[in-house]
């Protein structure tokens, strides 16, 4: 039986790197009592705002909450927004230490429009393209850098397409980590989903499996899923896929044994940033037991808790701990 307290008091000895697209979500919430006379749109009386950590940075806030040393290593504009981003993550002790500030882009910052809990609006401000070469080459000096000084436990990968996670960044990143025997868990997104080889952990959602490997097929089964970590792994040369399936639970698999967990029934108020969430747990997970199994079953736990309350929040460790041990034990 799984010491679960034991479990979790030794996520506090681990130092985890998550590198990849961060931003900053800003909330604007306001009162909508009419209609413009300029136009056919409502006007919304602002009442307060409110800035949040995004993208990579909710996978760093979700292993702090765990208990994790957690540093995040990315690259933004040096800009406003990114000074903003950058307080928000000392509030919440990350260290930023290896996040590299460029004149070359712009900090992403998702900004959303709210009256009456419903988003009326949705802003964007980002720039997609791959880094340049030169920010390439400063952001592998920061990669190979905090391997060096922090020597860390695991760092996990979140792509969210916004372009600091290119081709070279993922390839050489995952060779300074093998070489230095660091854990790599991977979420991927559709652009560079095959760039991940001879990573540890890779956990696709479902439907970026499907659309990967143009799979079209509805019905989905453990002999089905079995197929598809031997086709993945065929191609990426990975140890462990890790696959999500929305409301049907996850699947996880290393060489030839597999298992499929189905989820556990919950009220769901809102899925946004449950991905972030078992990306952490997972990786955390395996990280202090190398346990398939266990990493799924704790994950999957963890997905459900975060969908349990409105917005994007990081997992509250007392929560899942009890539930682990309520569920699990």
């Amino acid at each position: 039986m799984t010491d679960f307290k034991k479990l979790f008091e030794s996520f506090v000895t681990l130092k985890t790197g998550v590198i990849g697209d961060i931003m900053l979500d800003t909330y604007i919430w306001g009162n909508v009592e009419r209609i413009s006379p300029e136009a056919p749109v409502p006007i919304v009386s602002l009442d307060h705002k409110e800035y949040r950590i995004g993208g990579a940075g909710n996978v760093a806030l979700n292993c702090h909450s765990l208990g994790s040393q957690v540093f995040i290593l990315s690259v933004t504009g040096d800009d406003t927004d990114s000074l903003l981003l950058e307080e928000l993550f000392n509030e919440n002790l990350i260290d930023t230490s290896y996040i590299l500030k460029s004149t070359r882009r712009i900090t992403t910052n998702k900004t959303r429009i709210i009256s009456r809990n419903q988003q009326m609006m949705r802003l964007d401000s980002e720039e997609t393209h791959d880094l340049e070469h030169a920010d390439e080459n400063a952001l592998l000096e920061k990669i190979s850098s905090f391997i060096e000084t922090e020597d860390p436990d695991i760092m996990i990968f979140e792509d969210y397409n916004k372009g600091v996670l290119t081709e070279r960044v993922i390839r050489e990143a995952i060779h300074l980590c093998r070489e230095a025997g660091i854990i790599t868990s991977i979420d991927p997104k559709r652009k560079n989903f095959f760039s991940y080889q001879h990573a540890d952990i890779f956990k696709p959602n479902l439907k970026e499996v499907k659309e990967a490997l143009n799979l079209l097929v509805d019905e989905v089964n453990k002999p089905l899923l079995e197929k598809i970590h031997k086709e993945l792994e065929r191609m990426l040369h990975h140890r462990v896929s890790f696959i999500t399936l929305s409301e049907k639970g996850v699947f996880c698999q290393q060489d030839g044994t597999s298992s499929l967990m189905p989820s556990h029934r919950r009220n769901i108020a809102d899925v946004s940033g449950a991905g972030d969430t078992v990306a952490a747990v997972a990786s955390l997970v395996y990280a202090a037991t190398k346990n398939i199994h266990l990493m799924a079953e704790v994950a999957n736990i963890a997905g459900g808790l975060v969908c349990e309350e409105v917005g994007t929040v990081a997992i509250d460790r007392g929560k899942l701990l009890n539930e682990c041990e309520l569920l699990l034990s």
